[in-house]
């Protein structure tokens, strides 16, 4: 036998013909499920994450080992944050990193801002337990800021009594959820991502689910939701308005035909609290300043069944704070009271104290007029770098800070938003896949089939000079994948800090 002969045939090559591994890379570019793309494996051996309801059901043993705890699943900031650790980023080399997944905003000094807080006092008062409803003198500043903002000259007003302090947006959501009965719950997709967990986690929401059309902007269609509760029975919609991760809005004549269904039998939980109520982008300099609420158009405050979540995380920018409030009928207020008692005992005291003076309608108008103008020039400048890179945004965000990027224009596999991730990753740069805002409770389907799949969700609310080490990493990953091809995508990635993944396609 030959010397060429004997050699093995997956490096045999005739003038023409493509090597053996290099066919295998051309089948790894056209991924059409999840079990061929190592990205999508690295997602599914993440705890709670394995598909449920599919016969037969097996139990992963190193998953549940306490008899009787069931893993929830990861929101997608936790699955990012823990995917960016096992390839080196930490909290102490966070500088080093661009950051644009984590939904917070940046949270130092802006142009023309009041000044930040610096201190907190600590009365010995403070050192006791709050009420679970909070305490009361922040929740009349809650009240009469919503009065002064969205219902002057009404007769229904807000009172401390409407109002329930709570230590984060999430918690509000989860106290809801804990006293609300057996009900058929709609929601939207693309949403916020701790929907998820909170219509898996609480099993009396039964979810219905409606994709919102890119064709109408991700519009809700509320003459569609009308039919929706006649036909569908549904007692509870949620929404985040204005809406994570798309950027729009509900407002004017749709928010109020939204909010007249709640005086129909329908509970709307308003999920202001994804909190981007102040970062409206207005083309009308003369409009700035303006914010978005359901309670503009809540008729009477304790029969309309309109529940605001909201809080100081996004719009003051103060996300470490974890005080945030839930607003409605004096009866939902002290069902959350008994709801707080077992969940979570309760906002933080002296941070709520600290909270008062800066609800002050007064400082809040020249904080909303700095926020929008500050904020609209960084999503300004996202744009038109990714416009550069020939990454048009389809429907660019009116409010909130982010950014829904399609990525099926590029070459697969970096089309998907699982391999694009995990891509920026090795160039020290975090964004979260579309797929975590496809509220699928039961992880039954191929990722693949998501509509959310194609996409990625950046956040501008990083300070500028990050945002750029961002959208460098991704012009890189995009130019070499242009102009190099992409047999060096899509493989390679590490599991953990300690070993880098040898499983190659």
């Amino acid at each position: 036998m030959s010397a060429s002969n004997s050699r093995s045939p997956s490096f045999l090559s005739r003038s023409g013909t493509p090597l053996l591994r290099d066919f295998v890379h051309d089948i790894m570019k056209h991924f059409k499920h999840e079990k061929e793309s190592e990205a999508h494996q690295i997602f599914r051996e993440r705890a709670g994450h394995q598909p449920k309801g599919i016969v037969p059901e097996t139990v992963n043993p190193d998953e549940e080992t306490v008899p009787g705890i069931e893993h929830p699943g990861s929101t997608g900031v936790i699955y990012c944050s823990d995917r960016a650790m096992a390839n080196g980023f930490s909290y102490h080399n966070a500088h080093e990193w661009a950051n644009l997944g984590q939904g917070a905003p940046e949270v130092g000094p802006i142009p023309n801002a009041p000044d930040r807080p610096d201190s907190v006092s600590l009365p010995v008062d403070s050192l006791e337990y709050a009420p679970t409803t909070g305490v009361k003198a922040l929740r009349e500043a809650v009240a009469n800021l919503y009065n002064h903002t969205y219902r002057q000259g009404k007769r229904s007003q807000y009172t401390y009594e409407n109002v329930c302090i709570v230590p984060g947006g999430r918690s509000g959501l989860s106290r809801v959820a804990a006293v609300v009965s057996d009900v058929y719950c709609s929601y939207q997709i693309p949403d916020y991502t701790a929907y998820d967990q909170v219509l898996s986690a609480f099993k009396r929401l039964v979810p219905v689910p409606t994709a919102l059309d890119p064709k109408h902007k991700y519009r809700l269609d509320i003459e569609q939701t009308k039919r929706d509760i006649q036909t569908q029975g549904l007692s509870v919609i949620i929404a985040s308005n204005p809406r994570n991760p798309t950027g729009q809005v509900i407002a004017g004549k749709d928010l109020k035909e939204l909010v007249s269904l709640s005086r129909e039998g329908t509970t709307l939980i308003l999920d202001e609290a994804s909190f981007y109520s102040w970062y409206i982008y207005h083309d009308n300099d003369k409009e700035r300043g303006k914010s978005v609420s359901s309670a503009e158009y809540v008729e009477d405050v304790d029969t309309d069944s309109i529940v605001i979540i909201d809080g100081l995380t996004k719009n003051w920018r103060l996300p470490g704070w974890r005080v945030c409030w839930v607003i409605g009928p004096k009866n939902l207020i002290t069902a959350l009271s008994q709801s707080g008692s077992f969940l979570d005992g309760g906002a933080n005291h002296p941070l709520q104290l600290a909270a008062i003076p800066i609800l002050d309608p007064a400082r809040v108008a020249v904080e909303k007029v700095a926020l929008q103008r500050h904020f609209k020039m960084k999503r300004d400048h996202v744009l038109k770098r990714l416009r550069e890179m020939h990454l048009d945004v389809d429907i660019p965000p009116q409010a909130t800070f982010y950014i829904w990027l399609n990525l099926e224009k590029l070459p697969s596999p970096i089309n998907n938003g699982l391999t694009f991730f995990e891509e920026l990753l090795k160039e020290k740069t975090i964004v979260i896949p579309g797929i975590f805002f496809d509220i699928n409770p039961a992880h039954r389907r191929n990722l693949f089939n998501s509509p959310c799949h194609h996409f990625v969700r950046l956040s501008f609310g990083p300070p500028l000079e990050q945002l750029d080490r961002g959208l460098d990493a991704i012009e890189k990953v995009v130019k070499t994948a242009r102009k190099e091809g992409t047999r060096a995508f899509g493989h390679s990635y590490k599991k953990s800090l300690d070993s880098t993944s040898d499983h190659h396609i």
